[in-house]
């Protein structure tokens, strides 16, 4: 299909909506693996063919289902070279679900491939409307929070995410333990992130560690 037949007519803006994405995601993904390389304009602005809008929707259903975001661009390439399309692995039962929201999408994608190392299931939002609409269609059993998301709304989210009874973890590059602990997080680690802390603090927070192990009295029969 050629450009007279597919023309780039799509704003960033438009298909961030349609794909209900940030568009700075979009633009994380383009300079990432580069699979969807939008046109430019004479102003310089990012284009979108119809075609690449549906490129980029079955990224975006991949990770809905849970792959990462670099194996659902190694599906899209895979696909475009005519080889089939893989299923995404379903959410096992029992395995904990965590909710990244991050601001830095290499920080969070960094933080996705430790975790999903560890076994667990992983979401990713990268702005504070995502992160609200993907914990109420989740219901993640913990949350780790950059706190300065969307211009500082982290501290305001980790109160209603600790309300509605999940754990958070609060993650900043300033020294906010105080004001984190005081919002409803309940733990704080400073960021850039050391991947040991950050499973470390993961099970600890979901009960799945040693440390939490051995503090739990055993049931003595009477």
């Amino acid at each position: 299909m050629t450009d007279r037949d597919d023309p780039p007519i799509y704003s960033i803006g438009a298909v961030a909506r349609m794909l209900d994405v940030v568009a700075s995601t979009l633009r994380a993904w383009e300079d990432r693996y580069g699979a969807v390389i939008p046109q430019r304009s004479l102003g310089s602005q990012r284009l979108y063919s119809r075609g690449q809008v549906e490129q980029l929707r079955l990224i975006k259903s991949q990770i809905d289902a849970g792959a990462s975001a670099a194996d659902a661009h190694r599906i899209l390439i895979q696909s475009l070279q005519g080889g089939p399309i893989p299923q995404a692995a379903e959410r096992s039962p029992g395995q904990p679900l965590i909710l990244i929201a991050e601001r830095d999408p290499y920080a969070a994608e960094l933080a996705e491939y430790f975790l999903r190392t560890e076994d667990y299931d992983v979401c990713m939002a990268m702005d504070a409307t995502q992160a609200k609409l993907m914990f109420a269609e989740r219901s993640p059993d913990l949350v780790v929070i950059d706190l300065l998301i969307s211009g500082g709304a982290g501290f305001r989210l980790s109160g209603e995410f600790a309300t509605a009874g999940t754990q958070v973890l609060a993650v900043s590059a300033i020294d906010s333990a105080d004001e984190a602990l005081l919002a409803g997080a309940a733990a704080f680690l400073r960021k850039p992130l050391d991947s040991l802390r950050l499973v470390s603090a993961v099970r600890d927070l979901l009960g799945t560690s040693a440390l939490v192990r051995s503090t739990k009295k055993p049931h003595v029969p009477a």
